[in-house]
């Protein structure tokens, strides 16, 4: 009885086996290699980060580098007028270009147009259930 069992089996099927095995583990290393490339342009990116950049941070906080310590590998971003943070260079998401900056007013004044207009309520004639006789 076995031995018909291994005659029954072919080559096809080892092939079949082989693919549904390889093809996760390909996928896996295609994502694995996605996955360190973005890591590396954020390292980059975070190390390239100078005084006087304006960056976005990791918790969604704008600001502008004035002072940083190689030996912490830390930066001083002022968040507002008289406002520093002293933070990981870790905690910087992206640097904000001109086109960035740009961008966001563009957005702000739009929002800012539409802000003040209240559009009207319709009028659909008189209504029947206001202040009218009560009847029982």
């Amino acid at each position: 009885m076995h031995s018909l069992l291994a005659q029954g089996s072919s080559g096809g099927g080892s092939f079949f086996t082989l693919l549904i095995f390889a093809l996760p583990l390909g996928l896996l290393f295609v994502f694995m290699r996605n996955q360190q490339k973005r890591v590396r342009t954020q390292q980059a990116l975070q190390q390239a980060a100078e005084i006087g950049d304006e960056v976005l941070t990791t918790s969604g906080i704008f600001g502008t580098i004035v002072d940083e310590d190689e030996d912490e590998g830390t930066v001083t971003v002022e968040i507002a007028a008289g406002t520093r943070v002293k933070m990981l260079r870790a905690g910087i998401a992206r640097r904000l270009t001109e086109d960035d900056i740009d961008d966001d007013d563009e957005v702000d004044d739009e929002d800012d147009d539409d802000a003040g207009e209240v559009a009207p309520p319709p009028d659909d004639g008189p209504d029947e259930n206001a202040a009218g006789p009560i009847r029982s």
